[in-house]
């Protein structure tokens, strides 16, 4: 694509005297090759205008910047470049969300859940289909690696583009609120945009709950203000955020929930040990339930995936028929069973909220100890620490705090924040991880329920600035085998 053609979605933007042909975009001077434009972008630790000399040299056929540079390739100055990217990336991948029916899942927790469950919906309606996620993104078939739970503007509009050229017809993608504020999902034409639950979680950055709350919102301000073309939000009614993200939006609103009125209603709970029954209230009456995933918040996680699917036209049917037969997602209440006689479970839970759930859950059904081995993120929210101790402590029998990823900060440091909310109550504190599942696993009787939270999926530890090789399910499993001689 040439440069002027491209720069044309840019209004008010002067074209250069030059036109080179743009053969790729990329904000990373290390990815620049030859015919690429390289867009200066101001990073939390870089700045990529001190790079913009270097990108020309390696071959950049023109830069995009913020400011004046003199350099021997074409510079365009505009005001915001994060901003120019995302048109300019939906430009040169040729709109391609406005070719798929895409839906975009925020909250706190339960996004890869409720990603996972829309997905196998849509493939069971006969749907090729795109996921972008926390565990990974797939294109049919092909599943991709991921770093973020949403993908820089580049990599997003690339990825779309893959999708349409491989026959996707619906994508379904979790939407993080550090991706909606730093704009990297600006230019993706939602169809249906769905909110799980607000609860504490990344206030390192937002600062506050409020702000938190913004953040997540503008997924909903992001659905178009027109009715030709119906976009839906599918709203917790049982979350109090929801009420705000309502009156965000212009869109068709659908609620669910469990606890107040809405369209997709689950009553006449049951958990049991290997799933969750209940009746499902939808404006096509009721029906019975019975999934194999355990918990109050699956059934949330499932209410709203039935009413997003039910939204982009799947039959209820077809609909009920997929979610009775998914049996969960990696890293979210996965159980480890070596032939033991007591049961391990892995889950993703790493706020104060989700953590509650995950115990609320086991205590449903726990008959003896329930073992919760909890750690906290470093260079994250500190201010959730004591919470999540506390949480512990008040579910489990015997908590147990140990490290999760410490990054670059002191391990013992983060314990001791953690601390902090469970004075004079009773714990452990083992520091390193591996030790930590073990002394659990070697403790645990039959009947009894070991909880490792906080990684889930994850099969790293980052330490400093190592990344090292880590999976609690095969630390557990390891464990199991060794001590145990099943």
């Amino acid at each position: 694509m040439k440069l002027h053609t491209l720069l044309n979605a840019l209004p008010l933007v002067k074209p250069t005297s030059e036109n080179p042909e743009i053969t790729c975009i990329v904000n990373d001077h290390r990815k620049v090759e030859q015919g690429a434009l390289f867009i200066c972008i101001k990073g939390h630790t870089a700045d990529g205008h001190q790079f913009a000399k270097e990108a020309a040299e390696q071959g950049a056929s023109a830069i995009l910047s913020e400011k004046h540079m003199d350099l021997p390739v074409p510079v365009v100055v505009v005001r915001d470049t994060k901003y120019a990217m995302a048109v300019l990336a939906d430009t040169f991948y040729q709109h391609p969300t406005s070719q798929l029916h895409l839906v975009g899942i925020t909250g706190t927790n339960g996004k890869t859940t409720t990603t996972f469950i829309l997905d196998e919906i849509f493939k069971e309606a006969g749907q090729k289909t795109g996921l972008i996620g926390t565990i990974s993104m797939k294109i049919g078939d092909r599943v991709i690696e991921t770093k973020n739970t949403t993908p820089d503007t580049i990599v997003l509009q690339e990825t779309f583009a893959d999708m349409v050229s491989h026959g996707v017809n619906a994508a379904v993608m979790e939407v993080s609120s550090h991706a909606l504020v730093q704009g990297r999902v600006n230019g993706c034409d939602f169809d249906v945009a769905v909110f799980t639950n607000l609860s504490q979680d990344h206030l390192d950055y937002h600062e506050t709950m409020e702000e938190y709350q913004r953040a997540k919102g503008l997924l909903f301000t992001k659905l178009g203000n027109t009715y030709a073309t119906p976009k839906f939000a599918v709203i917790n009614a049982d979350d109090p955020a929801g009420g705000q993200f309502i009156a965000d939006t212009s869109a068709h609103v659908v609620t669910y929930g469990i606890d107040h009125p809405a369209d997709f209603s689950a009553e006449h709970l049951k958990i049991g040990r290997t799933g969750t029954t209940f009746t499902l209230s939808s404006p096509e009456g009721k029906t019975e339930i019975a999934l194999k995933l355990m918990g109050k918040f699956s059934v949330y996680n499932t209410l709203a995936a039935i009413a997003a699917g039910y939204v982009s036209g799947v039959p209820l049917e077809t609909i009920i028929r997929t979610v009775e037969k998914v049996h969960g997602v990696p890293g979210r209440f996965e159980s480890v069973d070596e032939g033991q006689d007591f049961s391990v479970i892995v889950d993703y839970a790493h706020t104060p909220d989700s953590l509650e759930n995950v115990l609320k859950t086991i205590g449903e059904f726990a008959g003896k100890r329930v073992f919760a081995i909890v750690g906290c993120g470093g260079d994250r929210d500190r201010t959730k620490r004591p919470l999540m101790a506390k949480v512990a402590c008040d579910y489990a029998t015997d908590p147990i705090f140990t490290s999760d990823n410490p990054r670059t900060e002191d391990p013992l440091a983060i314990l001791n924040d953690m601390e902090q909310g469970v004075k004079g109550r009773t714990y452990q504190v083992i520091p390193d991880r591996k030790k930590a599942i073990v002394a659990a696993i070697q403790a645990a009787h039959a009947g009894d329920i070991v909880l490792i939270a906080g990684k889930g999926h994850e099969t790293y530890q980052i330490i400093g600035n190592q990344v090292l090789d880590f999976d609690d399910r095969q630390i557990a499993r390891n464990a199991i085998k060794e001590y145990k001689k099943c």
